[in-house]
């Protein structure tokens, strides 16, 4: 019987820094979940609203950084959100943690006929177009006088459980969404859809001519976008307890999501992370100065800018090969005994350069050369 002719290469897509990320992760997750036992309630609140952020920034990264579809309004699915959770909370009588996901899926529903409207406008109009929808969201909202109207009103649904019940069982949830989120976003990435999704990004034309559709996956990943916005804005003001359309449709939300993306990294998974926890500890530390604070980060989103384009983990990613959430694969070659590790090649494998020449010559072996 003849032996299997072995092929001359092998593909790989994980790393053993993406092993050694899931080892910290899960670690990180089981002390998160211990919180309500030894911590604080500053301490859980924060990781909630620690969590709102990254959720959101991871979306706004999705929609931009992934799709090139750079929104300025992201904020009305968040806002939106928030206020579907307060209406199934307080109006239908369902539990709020329950009405959480609900209302992300609502709000994904929603953004069906409003990207009838997006999607009119490209380039620089889809930016300002998007930013004239949230208005028109925050402006419809602060006339409901049901819901408070302007000043807008209170979550009620909460009264009859405790407060270290209600604490402890946000921050469980919030950790969920985490995790789901980067789970689920890492899985789309490493995704056929993943792959259309960057190609339509560097070039629409072309993405359209190898047969892809460019419209269907642009719905697509808009959808995703907003409900995914819905579920950190139910999120948080599940937290906060109180919503108005001023909090709730602010643009503040999408400038700090641009700020922490493109502090971190544009396009990466890894950069959202790293940059909602360098936003949290300039927000702890320094928010109490005032003006000055919004200065000091308007001169760090600068300084990042000119001096790290690709963003702080673009720039380590680059320069040391690292990638925790490996999404292209990697093609290692078999060698003879006495060359170099395996383990080096395929180090070697995972630069960036590398990985896009690898896609020139087979798409099917690097579904996301085009993230670097």
């Amino acid at each position: 019987m003849m032996n299997a002719v072995r092929p001359p290469f092998e593909v790989r897509r994980a790393t053993r820094a993406s092993h050694i990320a899931s080892l910290v992760l899960i670690v990180l997750a089981i002390v998160v979940a211990s919180m309500p036992f030894w911590a604080g309630r500053d301490a859980l609140r924060d990781f909630t609203q620690i969590a709102s952020y990254f959720v959101f920034a991871m979306m706004w990264n999705l929609l931009a950084g992934y799709g090139g579809m750079v929104s300025i309004g992201q904020q009305a699915y968040l806002g939106l959100g928030g206020y579907l959770m307060l209406v199934l909370a307080n109006v239908v009588g369902l539990s709020p943690f329950v009405s959480v996901p609900i209302a992300a899926a609502l709000t994904a529903l929603i953004a069906v006929p409003v990207s009838w409207i997006a999607f009119r406008l490209s380039g620089g109009y889809f930016a300002v177009g998007t930013w004239v929808i949230a208005e028109v969201f925050r402006l419809g909202f602060a006339n409901i006088s049901v819901l408070g109207g302007g000043s807008g009103t209170s979550l009620t649904g909460l009264r009859s459980i405790s407060r270290s019940t209600r604490e402890s069982i946000t921050l469980w949830l919030a950790l969920a969404i985490v995790a789901l989120t980067i789970a689920l976003v890492y899985r789309f990435l490493r995704s056929k859809t993943g792959l259309a999704l960057t190609a339509i990004r560097d070039d629409a034309v072309a993405a359209s001519s190898q047969g892809i559709h460019v419209a269907g996956t642009r719905l697509l990943v808009y959808l995703c976008a907003a409900g995914g916005a819905g579920l950190a804005g139910a999120l948080y003001f599940v937290g906060n307890l109180r919503i108005s359309p001023d909090a709730a449709f602010s643009v503040n939300w999408t400038a700090f999501a641009i700020f922490i993306v493109m502090i971190g990294g544009l396009g990466t998974l890894e950069g959202p992370i790293v940059g909602t926890l360098l936003f949290y500890l300039l927000n702890k530390f320094l928010s109490d100065y005032g003006t000055t604070y919004l200065i000091g980060l308007g001169l760090l989103a600068i300084v990042v800018t000119i001096f790290f384009p690709q963003g702080l983990w673009g720039y380590v990613s680059r320069r040391f090969g690292i990638e925790f959430f490996p999404v292209s694969r990697r093609l290692v070659l078999p060698l003879a005994a006495g060359d170099v590790s395996n383990d080096a090649l395929s180090h070697a494998q995972a630069a960036p350069s590398d990985a896009a020449t690898l896609g020139e010559q087979n798409t099917a072996l690097s579904p996301s050369h085009a993230n670097h």
